[in-house]
């Protein structure tokens, strides 16, 4: 459990009272990771509303474009282990400060650089920023509330969809009134103010922490984290079901514009999708506990599959219909897997599993943007390379049917609530 040692009193504590401090040190710590994780989730997906802005002042094709997406998303995945390394040394609270003051500095200088260059490794600097916050806060969660981690990483996963929710639309908004740099310092600033929270309220951890096993009864591993297979077949859909998302993402402004769509409808849209996840995410870590992992990943994916089908072909007016239950598919499947990612974990070392997971499947995310849908962009058009997005996520199924014998059954997974 987390404590906050410049706040534990000097004489021991009562039975009665040990368990009431612990509950109140884990909603803090639940509360202040939620908010750190809704300003990086805000500050990756409103890069999407930024993209056409891009296009036009740079004159970039599809490739391009992806690519600039891509070099926050890669520096965003290949540092999660890394800023898992770093917390093992200076703590997670460090950790965690330092890497919002580098996502809200990355824009900061974004909105300062002159030219395309400057741009990259501004984007390059925020997305190390972000890399601290999903394996951190994640094990932190995992390692507080213990068997009844579930049900907290499913909030902790929806604060993040708060965040895409507000941020987006926020910046399409701003953009019809100012130019993007200015606005890019703008949101910096509430970067700055978020890593002050933190520093001030994230509880201190044991001084001597490390990557310790949790025991295989207190994350419901039963004994299937000695088996590494399940844990490589999660990673890879989880890798397929991260493609899917900024495949499709990247080509939504563009598919609303052709439709009719401004830039503050195209925010608007990315804040629709996001509402929608942000449920997704809050309702199938439930329905994943009630009906297992496997029916629940397989209704998300073909789900998303026909509504990512469905936003190309219609008109304007039902897309914006149907981008919220698009938002709920397409993040839905998160929670379930994330939630998993404790029963899989090899030896039970959370921490690293958390990082291992989340490198792997960012980083596969990062590299089939630019390597695989934007040339498919710029070869046939936006419309077919976000049909791709469709057959990406419909791939997930085979392979969960695969994973499925090697989870617990629904009947014996536990319940929680945040």
């Amino acid at each position: 459990m987390i404590t906050d040692s410049r706040t534990s009193p000097a004489l021991p504590l009562s039975p009665a009272e040990a368990p009431a401090q612990g509950h109140r040190a884990g909603r803090r710590s639940l509360a202040v990771v939620g908010v750190n994780h809704a300003l990086h989730d805000g500050y990756t997906d409103m890069i999407y509303v930024l993209l056409p802005v891009w296009q036009a002042e740079f004159g970039l094709g599809y490739v391009a474009l992806a690519v600039l997406r891509s070099l926050y998303a890669g520096a965003l995945a290949g540092l999660q282990m890394p800023a898992a390394a770093l917390a093992d040394r200076f703590g997670v609270r460090a950790v965690l400060t330092l890497g919002t003051l580098l996502g809200a500095g990355g824009y900061a200088l974004a909105g300062g650089s002159g030219g395309l260059v400057g741009l990259c490794l501004a984007l390059v600097l925020s997305g190390a920023g972000s890399s601290t916050q999903h394996p951190l806060a994640s094990a932190v969660i995992a390692r507080t509330y213990g068997s009844a981690a579930r049900g907290p990483l499913g909030t902790y996963n929806f604060t993040g969809d708060l965040g895409k929710a507000a941020l987006p639309p926020l910046v399409g908004f701003l953009l019809t009134r100012a130019d993007w740099r200015p606005v890019l310092w703008w949101v910096a600033g509430g970067g700055l103010v978020v890593a002050l929270v933190v520093a001030g309220l994230l509880p201190r951890e044991p001084a001597s922490r490390g990557d310790t096993p949790v025991k295989e009864a207190a994350m419901g591993g039963g004994g299937r984290n000695a088996d590494p297979t399940g844990f490589r077949l999660l990673v890879a859909i989880g890798m397929l079901d991260n493609a899917a998302r900024p495949a499709f993402l990247i080509y939504l402004p563009f598919l609303l514009q052709a439709k009719g769509a401004g830039l503050s409808l195209v925010g608007i849209a990315f804040a629709l999708v996001a509402v929608g996840g942000a449920l997704g995410k809050a309702v199938f870590g439930r329905i994943g506990e009630r009906f297992g992992v496997t029916r629940s990943v397989i209704l998300t994916e073909a789900g998303t599959a026909v509504a990512i089908l469905a936003v190309v072909l219609l008109p304007l007016a039902p897309v914006l219909v149907i981008l919220p239950l698009l938002g709920l598919m397409l993040n839905g499947t998160s929670s379930v897997l994330y939630g998993t990612v404790p029963e899989l974990a090899p030896g039970g070392r959370v921490e690293r599993a958390f990082a291992i997971f989340y490198t792997w499947t960012l980083g596969g995310s990062a590299l089939a943007t630019p390597l695989l849908y934007g040339p498919l962009g710029d070869a046939v058009g936006p419309g077919w390379a976000t049909m791709a997005s469709a057959a990406t996520a419909a791939a997930v199924v085979p392979l969960m049917l695969v994973l499925s014998p090697r989870l617990a059954a629904p009947s014996t997974q536990e319940t929680s609530t945040p």
